[in-house]
């Protein structure tokens, strides 16, 4: 940890700047997709390639922030749970075949 309290890896991610959220609406930044847009993504996937189980708990993390900033900014349209959960993590669950199955290299 460093004097912020942050770790190392942590300041390192390649999240790109002009791919990252725009909150409270969880929209990107650059190009208005729904966030993690495809752009977004692929950094993601690159930058935890060796750590699918990092990526799960991040986007996890992220998905809960989403859930609240959106139902804060309408309880009757925050959207639906099932597609939310798509969004942040059933991309990487099809991409990395499960929190805990490792890729052939």
């Amino acid at each position: 940890m460093n004097g912020n309290g942050a770790n190392p890896a942590e300041l390192d991610r390649a999240v790109p700047t002009e791919h990252l959220p725009m909150r409270p609406l969880w929209l990107c930044r650059r190009c208005g997709l729904p966030w993690p847009c495809g752009r977004a993504r692929l950094a993601l996937v690159a930058e935890y390639r060796d750590n699918a189980v990092g990526l799960f708990l991040y986007l996890a993390g992220l998905l809960h922030e989403a859930i609240d900033d959106l139902h804060r900014l309408n309880p009757s349209t925050a959207g639906n749970a099932t597609n939310l959960f798509d969004r942040f993590l059933g991309w990487p669950a099809r991409h990395h075949g499960g929190a805990g199955s490792t890729t052939p290299r």
